[in-house]
């Protein structure tokens, strides 16, 4: 498992209500669907803040790959 800091983000007043509720989608996603909710997560942070692709796919935990 992947550390994560997805659960942080959820509360921090700095990211979006679409993201946080794109991040509170995948922390209850089945597991079978739960690495397909966290992409979306991590394409919108990567939308919606001046972060690099692979530091919102790494807060989110998920290895290196596209936003």
């Amino acid at each position: 498992m992947a550390f994560s800091l997805a659960p942080l983000l959820l509360h921090h007043e700095g990211v979006s209500e679409v993201a946080r509720d794109a991040l509170r989608s995948a922390s209850i996603a089945p597991p079978e669907s739960q690495n397909e909710a966290l992409e979306h997560a991590a394409r919108v942070l990567y939308e919606e803040t001046d972060l690099e692709c692979r530091d919102v796919r790494e807060l989110v935990g998920l290895t290196e790959g596209t936003c």
